[in-house]
């Protein structure tokens, strides 16, 4: 399937400007979850996921970040592993 993208005048005049905006597609789309590595790389023309982690690092986009809500989850999951383990104990 091909896409055509109509970019403002400022944006297409940039030396790669449909690489910018595919690559800036992928990088919100592997990062809110919507594409999968595999895809973006498919996207990309990347062979690996070895070269797809350095594109995210050259651009400094964090893989897999760890959000508040992932903090909160391991927190509610650490306060039952401590109560079962102190009731272990108390037994």
């Amino acid at each position: 399937m091909e896409i055509t993208v109509k970019l403002p005048d400022d944006i297409a005049q940039h030396e790669n400007s449909g690489r910018e905006a595919l690559e800036a597609l992928v990088i919100e789309g592997f990062s809110s979850g919507t594409l999968t590595a595999y895809e973006a790389c498919l996207l990309l023309g990347i062979d690996n996921r070895f070269d797809f982690d350095a594109f995210l690092k050259e651009r400094n986009v964090e893989a897999g970040s760890y959000g508040l809500a992932e903090y909160e989850q391991d927190l509610r999951s650490l306060a039952k592993h401590n109560e079962k383990q102190q009731k272990k104990r108390s037994a």
